[in-house]
């Protein structure tokens, strides 16, 4: 998949070398499953909660 200029997709390529890293033994898949685990957490924190209209950056009153 590529985007508008021709390039690959970041997000796309970074995702198929996540996936492309097979486990050499269960240590390893451990840490890969929790690296995922904390990347989808962060993820999760940062779309926690919406921008209210309480703190936008417009300060004209």
């Amino acid at each position: 998949m590529a985007n508008d200029n021709g390039m690959a997709d970041k997000n796309l390529s970074n995702v198929v070398e996540d996936l492309a890293e097979a486990p050499v033994n269960a240590h390893h898949a451990q840490q890969l499953q929790q690296k995922h685990n904390d990347r989808r957490h962060q993820d999760a924190l940062n779309h926690d909660e919406p921008v209210s209209n309480n703190n936008s950056l417009d300060h004209h009153e």
